[in-house]
């Protein structure tokens, strides 16, 4: 077989999946075969390149006896070590699985020859153990002896490979297998017969590479630790790092003796990729942050929140656009522009996201400044490192030699390979859930001492993980009840995380850097979102367990289409989902009752709080007071200064969320896009302010309250976070939405993340200009007369 020949197959192989990606076919068994293609085209280049080494071996043993020898018998058997042994295993695995692919359908099975390979890796262990011999003597004879090396030249063909660099493919095949076989049960159905067979061979295999990571190649072996131990990679990931005053972002790697911090060297084209270490720090020398040395650390940049925001709404517009660009007949140079756009625009939010600091000091000199996204991930490097810190360690010194072999072991040694942003994911990956969860966190177990106990809940988003809810501390307790309720807003999520704290009063905890108690996290755990499991109309009801800690919790999902459906309303009584002409005319009011009561509380005891608007109220506190509003009960008020101020704020969006039609009306939605997106000031200043004069009074009354409402909470900014973009954000989506007649005629918004993204910027923008605006008064938007007018 030649090889050239099976370059061209491996090259119609990737033809074939790209067209047979765009066809409306069972994707599942189909990528499955594509993947099994691809791997049988890559043993074909495997088997020959075993061939090219085993060519030389037979004149030199043929010579070994003969009185002028090239090489001894020794050296041969030496350098040719189960190479043999190896070849006829491929061959047969080859043979076996040729005709399954030719003769293709949902009944084939492949997992017993999967297994098979696997149980085979003995072999593969005796080569890898005289490895290092076998090249020592391939490039001793070929220095030595120039018949040896002319025999090798003319035996490879085409002449591209030595039978030194021929001996490293057998090893880098192990890995190559493995990460097939997470590929084929990524598309194996878990109840076709070759699910528990693949899952055997990929665990035979991990164990087989875990045992051999540090013997492969010599090369890239890393040294042991001082006390003699074989060093070992612990846990890897992307971090970003503060260095000198800016963001850098870094592959931290944690090994049984130190922590090493990598970055990706700059490479030409076509060369292997390779880390340069930036800095590491022996275990026994790292200690974490202390309340009195913060100051030796750099400052922390926080980029106004509103930029994220806007970045956010850019990747969504960006994503939108390239499901569109697939569908068209040659789109696909754009799709490529747009994908490479989309990766810049993701990995500068990657960098500028995360603000919560991971501080860690080498005893005998410098700190460093990491930002996390997540109080989850903090507390998973803090524990490993500690874990490993019980154990006797030594200090050491890496010569130079030591720490580029050990760096250079981190690229074949690395668990997370690609930074999480969309353009390194599979087309078949889940895009995530667009929607809002609603989670009950109902009670907990386990604790062995009473304490103050409260959880919050983390989703994903854009690549980094979210704060999104916190329940209440219930207080003294082994046994914490909260059964508190929470619509969590999603963007694409895919996992569900909860964290477990035990508040602490104690001022002597007093964080320096952010003037806040540091509370002590008890337990984290972390579930995903299943689609299949989440998309029921009934609870699911699930428990994470996290340090011998019980969480009970249950959860549903409504999808964002759903969730933007306005069901008319026939009810005249009660305030939600009733239009808001009945009641103000009900109440003999401007502005509805609902309205006024939760603006006034919200800016007595909650303008000050963080996140006011963003964070999630209790959705049971929420439902009681919506049920106090709709029956007028005397004791709102009473309820009301009783109440958590998050379910204050969420009573209020909600409000707005379930109006039959929102604020700004279903009528005039197109005109404000059309207004917003004018590029002549003096055309948009009269356009906007016209539509706002074209709302019913109510709405106008109520929407100018509202306003300088926000107003009010965003003058706040430097303590509550919000700013007038965050607000915008918030409400603007609520207040202003297409109608479904309209949403119906945007042909190209085939999914929730089209939905999501689609108008959404529009939205925003609209609500922010009138933030931004001069106050605005109703007398005086009555009195004006405006020379502009649009078509509404």
């Amino acid at each position: 077989m030649c090889s050239i020949c099976v370059c061209k197959r491996i090259k119609a192989y990737y033809s074939q999946v790209c067209f047979i990606l765009q066809g409306d076919i069972e994707k599942g068994l189909e990528m499955k075969r594509l993947v099994l293609s691809g791997f049988l085209a890559s043993e074909e280049i495997y088997i020959n390149q075993l061939e090219a080494l085993l060519l030389p071996m037979r004149p030199l043993k043929a010579t070994a006896t003969t009185s002028q020898p090239v090489l001894t018998i020794q050296q041969v058997e030496t350098i040719f070590y189960k190479i043999q042994d190896i070849f006829e295993i491929h061959k047969e695995f080859y043979d076996a699985l040729l005709p399954s692919i030719q003769q293709w359908d949902e009944k084939v099975t492949v997992g017993h020859l999967f297994q098979k390979l696997a149980s085979q890796l003995g072999v593969y262990k005796a080569f890898v153990d005289n490895y290092k011999v076998a090249l020592e003597t391939a490039e001793k004879c070929s220095q030595a002896n120039s018949q040896f090396q002319k025999i090798s030249e003319v035996s490879s063909s085409p002449p591209l490979l030595s039978p030194t660099a021929l001996l490293y493919k057998p090893i880098d095949r192990v890995t190559r297998s493995t990460l097939v076989l997470h590929d084929l049960l990524k598309h194996t159905p878990k109840d076709h017969p070759d699910f528990p067979l693949l899952q055997d061979a990929l665990r035979i295999s991990q164990n087989f590479l875990s045992s051999i990571n540090e013997e492969i190649d010599p090369r890239r072996t890393a040294v042991t630790t001082p006390k003699g131990e074989a060093r070992q990679l612990v846990k890897d990931g992307f971090l970003v790092e503060v260095s000198e005053s800016s963001r850098k972002l870094r592959h931290v790697f944690l090994f049984t003796d130190l922590l090493l911090c990598a970055k990706m060297k700059k490479t030409a084209v076509g060369r292997h990729q390779q880390y340069e270490c930036k800095w590491y720090i022996p275990l026994a020398d790292l200690t974490f942050q202390t309340l009195d040395d913060s100051d030796a650390c750099p400052s922390i940049q926080v980029l106004p929140e509103h930029e994220i925001e806007e970045m956010k709404i850019k990747i969504s517009v960006l994503k939108n656009e390239i499901q569109k660009e697939k569908k068209a007949p040659k789109g696909q140079s754009r799709v490529e522009r747009l994908r490479k756009k989309m990766n810049e625009q993701e990995s500068w939010l990657l960098l500028h996201s995360p603000t919560i600091p991971f501080r860690i000091h080498n005893k005998h000199g410098k700190s460093y400044l990491f930002l996390l996204s997540s109080d989850y991930e903090r507390s998973e490097w803090r524990e490993s490192i500690q874990k490993l810190q019980k154990k006797d360690l030594q200090s050491c010194v890496l010569s130079s030699v030591e720490l580029q072999v050990l760096t250079s072991s981190c690229f074949k040694l690395r668990t997370v390979h690609n930074i999480p942003v969309t353009g390194n994911k599979d087309d078949e990956e889940t895009p995530g859930l667009y929607g809002f969860l609603h989670v009950i966190v109902h009670s907990a177990k386990g604790f062995e001492q009473s304490a103050n106990l409260y959880c919050t809940l983390e989703v994903d988003s854009f690549g980094y993980f979210v704060s999104k809810a916190k329940t209440r501390v219930f207080r003294d307790t082994t046994e914490p009840q909260w059964n508190e309720e929470f619509e969590i807003e999603l963007e694409g999520s895919q996992y569900l995380r909860i964290l477990c704290y035990e508040k602490c009063y104690d001022k002597s905890m007093l964080n320096k850097d952010d003037n806040e108690i540091v509370d002590k996290i008890m337990g984290k755990g972390q579930v995903q979102l299943d689609p299949q499991t989440v998309q029921s109309k009934n609870w699911h009801m699930d428990v994470i367990e996290m340090n011998g800690i019980k969480v009970e919790f249950s959860m549903k999902f409504t999808s964002r289409d759903l969730s933007l459906k306005r069901t008319p309303s026939k009810k005249q009584s009660g305030v939600f989902g009733v239009k808001i002409n009945v009641v103000t005319k009900r109440e003999r009011s401007k502005v509805p009752y609902i309205v006024r009561q939760c603006i006034e509380e919200v800016e007595k005891r909650g303008i000050d709080e963080v996140g006011i608007y963003r964070i999630s109220g209790v959705a049971t506190d929420i439902q009681a007071l919506k049920s106090a509003f709709d029956t007028n009960t005397k004791d709102i008020l009473v309820m009301l200064s009783d109440m958590d101020i998050n379910a204050i704020a969420g009573t209020l969006k909600l409000y707005f969320r379930e109006l039959p039609e929102p604020l700004l009306t279903d009528r005039l939605y197109p005109a404000f896009m059309e207004g917003i997106a004018l590029s002549d000031p003096a055309a948009k200043e009269n356009c906007m302010m016209h539509l706002l004069r074209s709302l019913p009074d109510p709405n106008i009354m109520t929407f100018l309250t509202l306003l300088e409402h926000l107003k009010r909470v965003a003058e706040k900014e430097p303590i509550n976070k919000m700013s007038l973009h965050n607000l915008a954000t918030v409400f603007g989506p609520t207040l202003l939405r297409p109608s479904e007649s309209e949403s119906a005629k945007g042909q190209h918004i085939t999914s929730a993340s089209d939905i999501w993204s689609h108008d959404v910027m529009a939205q925003v923008q609209v609500l922010l200009y009138y933030l931004q605006h001069p106050p605005i008064s109703y007398a005086e938007l009555k009195r004006n007369t405006l020379y502009f007018s649009t078509d509404v």
